[in-house]
């Protein structure tokens, strides 16, 4: 498979692609449904939750018929539940503007290493007004690829968070939306 044949669909609404998104969700994350943080019943809670957040987008990849992976999130502003659970506390000239938050971003096996996953990251942040980009990472995912990954595409660690009380702890990263390449 290769990213050329991925049609990448926006969907401002979760109604039409909310199982999508779960059904996706369930294949990639097939080894930790056992536990309670990750089972499907709890994600679907978060992205309902989620969806119902200001800004809310996500980009669906498809190959075909056929979900490849998706990336959703949603604007947070100063003083968002978000920046609250990042320690050490950022900067407020970090928090200060309107902020997109990659709340999920997951690509099926088949699609892995063929630049899927960045074309939907890259795709979501092409339409964002907002400058720049936060997510959370479990730096010991994969050996701490996924983290090495983030790192690579320009994200910086800005502390840790939890954000719940039976999530790991995470690395939350942040970087510029747009105009940014490795070649700066």
């Amino acid at each position: 498979m290769t990213s050329a044949a991925i049609e990448l669909r926006h969907f401002h609404d979760v109604e039409p692609v909310g199982d999508t998104l779960i059904s996706v969700y369930a294949e990639v994350r097939a080894d930790r449904l056992h536990d309670p943080h990750y089972s499907v019943e709890r994600y679907g809670e978060r992205l309902a939750r989620h969806a119902s957040e200001p800004g809310w987008e996500a980009v669906v990849g498809y190959d075909g018929d056929e979900a490849a992976g998706y990336a959703y999130g949603n604007t947070i502003e100063h003083g968002d539940r978000y920046w609250k659970r990042v320690t050490p506390p950022p900067a407020s000239a970090l928090t200060r503007f309107p902020t997109l938050a990659l709340k999920e971003m997951m690509v099926r096996v088949p699609w892995r290493k063929t630049g899927t996953s960045r074309g939907i990251h890259d795709e979501l942040l092409s339409k964002r007004s907002e400058e720049q980009v936060t997510l959370m990472v479990n730096p010991l995912a994969g050996e701490g690829k996924v983290h090495r990954l983030y790192e690579s595409w320009g994200y910086e660690d800005i502390g840790e968070s939890r954000p719940s009380p039976d999530s790991p702890v995470l690395m939350a990263m942040v970087r510029v939306a747009r105009g940014w390449s490795p070649a700066r």
